[in-house]
């Protein structure tokens, strides 16, 4: 049985969504001063949550997850760690370096207690944590992939979400094999590029028509 997102669901989750975003924001800012661990706390607000192919219900969920992922990382990482979590349909990321295999471990195992958090991915590295230069460019590396993706026919770029770690990238979302070969083909060919690693849910064609014509009906509801 498929969900059906209505417009007033949407708008209904909305604040509760702004408002978890904004919580994420602070924490953000905050660890960033005492430590070194990262939520994706992408901005989100009620268009593109429109536009967003999960279940309005699942986007508030993600949001949940990485702010409380992230404090329960921050209790069991040490000072040399670097630690990004990203939550896509309640499927977690983890990118970043470790200091030891133990804290590896340790990282995975607590983000996988998180309530609603359905698979984990975990690419952390054993290796020091990266440089703030590599960072800056991981973050220039992205905003170019974003910027390909929007002009790149036949790909709904809101609907991807990208994490960049030493120039490696992680895709996320929901997407039909077609947009799946599409976008790893424009990431490719994005410079500074070192590999894709697609973490996507297939979803068919037809299942993107009806998500579309959903979207269509909401906007457009009848008298």
């Amino acid at each position: 049985m498929k969900n059906h997102t209505t417009l007033a669901q949407i708008r209904s989750a909305g604040w509760r969504v702004a408002a978890l975003g904004l919580a994420v924001a602070s924490l953000s800012s905050m660890m960033s001063a005492c430590s070194p661990l990262v939520v994706s706390g992408a901005m989100v607000g009620g268009t593109l949550v429109a536009l967003d192919r999960r279940t309005s219900g699942a986007q508030v969920e993600d949001e949940a997850i990485e702010l409380k992922g992230a404090l329960r990382v921050r209790e069991v990482v040490s000072s040399g760690a670097h630690v990004n979590l990203t939550s896509y349909n309640r499927l977690v990321l983890i990118t970043g370096e470790v200091p030891s295999a133990d804290e590896l471990k340790k990282v995975e195992q607590a983000v996988s207690r998180v309530e609603n958090v359905r698979s984990v991915v975990n690419e952390l590295a054993v290796a020091p944590a990266s440089s703030l230069s590599t960072r800056s460019t991981d973050t220039v590396t992205t905003g170019r992939i974003k910027a390909a993706f929007i002009d790149t026919k036949d790909l709904q770029a809101n609907t991807i979400k990208v994490v960049t770690e030493r120039g490696i990238v992680y895709l996320l979302g929901r997407v039909t094999p077609r947009e799946s070969k599409l976008a790893a083909e424009v990431v490719r060919g994005v410079p500074g590029v070192q590999k894709v690693v697609r973490v996507f849910e297939s979803i068919t064609e037809e299942e993107l028509a009806a998500m579309r014509q959903d979207s269509a009906s909401d906007k457009n509801p009848k008298k």
